[in-house]
């Protein structure tokens, strides 16, 4: 591999990096048009495998928005990343594939005073202001990225949810 070519890779694998990066940061912060330029046109996602639909990213980010809204504090921390260039005889092609594992941690919706009433057992810091995770989540989301025109882009998202803690579990 000549420098001119690892340079590349070097380049792309950061460029991938910041793809994966934008998606979780689109999630947490509600950003669905952000969320829908990282696909490419034909881009899918598929969130069955953590209870989830499956469809074309704009109706998936529709979906996301409103399924969303029972969690307005969220964080995804996206770690692991294994990112598999696509190797045309050692040089970069323009698909790739990223494994990479994540851990999402959700605070549901303030609940009112009488919802407070009603659930005594609630997770709750101690400290007022604080929130604390009610529902957390842990897998691995599968990336399939193609090079486009203005650079690397999800064609399709697959999450493996692995384990949750939910309420009052």
């Amino acid at each position: 591999m000549t420098q001119r070519v690892a340079l590349a890779t070097v380049l792309d694998r950061l460029a991938i990096d910041a793809v994966i990066t934008g998606y979780a940061v689109a999630v947490d912060d509600g950003a669905w048009s952000d969320y829908g330029a990282l696909f490419t046109p034909d881009g899918r996602a598929d969130y069955r495998g953590a209870g989830g639909v499956e469809g074309p990213a704009d109706e998936i980010a529709r979906w996301l928005e409103e399924t969303m809204r029972l969690f307005p504090v969220r964080q995804h921390l996206i770690v692991n990343r294994r990112i598999d260039l696509e190797d045309l005889g050692g040089y970069t092609g323009d698909r790739a594939e990223v494994r990479a594992d994540y851990l999402n941690p959700m605070c549901l919706a303030p609940k009112t005073a009488a919802d407070e009433a009603d659930t005594p057992g609630r997770a709750d810091s101690g400290q007022s202001g604080v929130a604390t995770p009610d529902f957390v989540t842990g897998g691995r989301y599968t990336f399939e990225l193609h090079r486009a025109e203005p650079g690397w882009l999800i064609r399709t998202v697959t999450v493996h949810e692995k384990w949750r803690r939910a309420p009052g579990a």
